[in-house]
């Protein structure tokens, strides 16, 4: 008789992280990234604010598990950059890549020219500096292929 053995189990726990856990004001929790950083994980999530704007909060885990929710969101939309009349709508779907000595992290921005995917880098998960948009319109959930193919970025649509 053979016995299963599952290579992935549901966590009993779930879900890990609800609007509860989070210290603002937002009405839902979803769609996250999560990548092993230093000694920590680091999960990047969408949230709704209660306006309907989407951002990007971000939670620290020590066991991959439990999770615990920064003050403030770690991406918000821009409102004084070139970046402003893109993600006016809101911020989402962030996709999360290392690629050498950086993070390489890719989004869906929102606003009345519809949805573009943007690029935005860090190196601590304390600061981002937005890149460029890298599509046009009607494009989302693309990542960056964490390796270079000679000296160039790999985009996976």
């Amino acid at each position: 008789m053979k016995t299963h053995h599952p290579i992935i189990t549901r966590f009993k726990k779930n879900p890990i992280l609800t609007k509860k856990d989070v210290p603002y004001p937002v009405a839902t929790v979803h769609n996250a990234g999560i990548v092993k950083h230093n000694d920590r994980y680091i999960m990047l999530f969408r949230s709704h604010l209660l306006n309907g704007r989407s951002i990007i909060g971000r939670a620290d885990s020590k066991d991959g598990f439990s999770f615990t929710v920064h003050p403030q969101p770690f991406l918000i939309p821009s409102k004084d950059t070139v970046f402003a009349e893109y993600e006016a709508f809101g911020v989402e779907d962030i996709r999360i890549s290392l690629v050498e000595n950086e993070y390489l992290l890719t989004y869906s921005a929102y606003s009345r020219h519809g949805v573009r995917i943007a690029l935005a880098r860090t190196r601590d998960f304390e600061k981002v500096e937005r890149i460029a948009l890298i599509t046009q319109a009607d494009l989302r959930n693309v990542v960056i292929f964490p390796e270079k193919f000679g000296n160039r970025y790999v985009r996976l649509d």
